[in-house]
């Protein structure tokens, strides 16, 4: 048959500017968000040995992470903060002068408004037991007390300077509870980013470490259900309806398809976090020879955007920011 294939997919792939012409999935450094881990009273930086390459920073090196992320061009940093004591109710995410938020305070004093500062609003580093919220009697989470701590928390945050506020504890009512706690304190503009849909996964494993953790249990009664894809609909509903600007699905990886889904179904930003367990498993396997490290990555992150996610958080920013601007 003279001339056939007449339709040939592959002219659009015989060089790298072509590639590059018809891309339908595009990654940039302004879409990109890198989580640091701050740690009240170190003197330099402590290596996570399950995220090769992550560090829990001191106030110093993480001011220095910061102004280098602004440089880059990233969208922001999301601050975890690491107390060097913990209790039952988390007291130290309060303190204005505890490791969070003046981290916060160090970032906004550092970047200014070249990209977004982002708190994690959350307990789970400031409890002894290492649940995202406070205990009743019978020792399970008391949602309702820890909503109350979640509004304080938010406040305290937007004091600091955060642009934007996570509640990443998936409590029943948390995003309301920390809206109404901002607009009644005049933080009329701070942006609310929901985790809305936050997964009970394996993949959490290495950010423990990060943490450390005190976590003995397991967080299922709270996170949801890694069986259920409709469930992240409604819980999207929920925290659109009580005022999230922005949702986010964690983890990215094992939830493209939530991711997608989230994305069809809504008007507003979405953002997924490419997790610890995700990171360190690329990392392993590239120690071992077993995968191209770099292309892996590229193709991780570029994974996720496809699936539908308008930002990331991830612990290839920096790295993977530098990468695009020398293209």
């Amino acid at each position: 048959m003279s001339g056939f294939p007449e339709v040939r997919p592959r002219r659009l792939r015989t060089s790298a500017a072509v590639r590059r012409l018809v891309a339908e999935t595009t990654l940039e450094p302004r879409q990109l968000v890198l989580p640091l881990f701050v740690r009240e009273g170190a003197r330099e930086p402590i290596a996570i040995k399950s995220m090769p390459g992550v560090v829990q920073h001191t106030r110093d090196t993480a001011r220095k992470a910061i102004a280098e992320a602004a440089q880059l061009g990233l969208g922001g940093v999301m601050l975890f903060g690491i107390p060097s004591v913990k209790d039952e109710t988390g007291s130290g995410a309060l303190d204005p002068e505890g490791i969070l938020n003046v981290a916060i305070e160090d970032a906004v004093s550092e970047a200014g408004d070249a990209l977004l500062v982002m708190s994690d609003l959350c307990l789970d580093e400031f409890t002894s037991h290492g649940h995202c919220g406070v205990l009743d009697a019978a020792g399970r989470v008391d949602n309702d007390a820890t909503l109350a701590i979640y509004a304080e928390m938010g406040v305290a945050h937007a004091s600091a300077g955060a642009h934007v506020v996570g509640p990443s504890g998936m409590m029943d009512g948390q995003v309301g509870a920390v809206r109404t706690a901002l607009d009644a304190a005049g933080f009329v503009d701070t942006v609310i980013l929901a985790y809305a849909v936050k997964y009970a996964s394996a993949f959490f494993g290495p950010f423990r470490e990060a943490v450390d953790s005190s976590l003995t249990g397991d967080r299922n009664t709270y996170q949801q259900d890694n069986a259920n894809s409709r469930e992240a609909i409604r819980e999207v509903d929920l925290d659109i309806a009580e005022g999230a600007d922005m949702v986010m699905v964690k983890p990215a990886l094992a939830y493209l398809d939530i991711i997608r889904q989230v994305r069809d179904h809504v008007n507003v930003p979405v953002a997924a976090y490419n997790i610890s367990g995700e990171y360190a498993m690329v990392e392993a396997a590239a120690a071992n020879g077993w995968i191209d490290r770099d292309r892996a990555i590229m193709e991780t992150l570029t994974a996720i955007r496809r699936a539908g996610a308008d930002t990331i958080l991830t612990y290839w920013a920096t790295e993977t920011a530098q990468t695009l601007n020398h293209r």
